[in-house]
């Protein structure tokens, strides 16, 4: 998504909206996991001039192909993450602090700014819904579709000579 911001550069106070899609399936993987989207994210905001640099705000709002984080489906799970970025020309970096983003001439190109916003927001798990049951640690079946009849009653091992004891008293 390419910002042309000529109409606010010279303006302090100048305000414009944005709008736009943005593709933010790089195929990159960041912390060992890659996301993929099911269509291009949708952003909306606006940028404003304070004299000293441009704030973009705006909102991103996608649909992210992804695995349930206990059961392991697929699923789709929308997803809604700010961006909230200070912009400086190039030129005027001694204005910038670390935190600025540089940009040359008067044209910003929004999707690096975007994916940087997404990944530095985005949930750490998704659930297919908010009671999913998992799979089970024994035999690995969904536990969402039944019981899959595996014995959990798993004695410390500590305590299995008292076990032992108990069942020869039951004999």
């Amino acid at each position: 998504m390419i910002i042309d911001v000529s109409g606010i550069l010279k303006e302090s106070g100048g305000r414009m909206n944005v709008s736009g899609e943005v593709d933010l399936n790089t195929g990159e993987a960041f912390l060992g996991e890659v996301y993929r989207f099911k269509e291009p994210v949708t952003v909306k905001g606006s940028i404003s001039n304070n004299s000293k640099s441009l704030i973009l705000k705006a909102e991103g709002v996608g649909v992210l192909k992804t695995r349930c984080a206990r059961c392991m489906k697929d699923i789709e799970a929308e997803v809604k993450f700010p961006i909230d970025e200070n912009l400086v020309r190039a030129e005027d970096s001694e204005n910038a602090d670390e935190d600025s983003i540089l940009f040359e001439g008067n044209i910003i190109e929004a999707d690096e700014i975007a994916l940087n916003s997404f990944l530095m927001n985005v949930p750490t798990r998704f659930l297919c819904k908010e009671d999913c049951k998992g799979l089970c640690a024994k035999c690995g079946a969904d536990l969402n579709e039944g019981e899959c009849g595996c014995d959990y009653e798993q004695i410390d091992p500590r305590w299995a000579g008292l076990l032992d004891i108990i069942n020869e008293d039951k004999e």
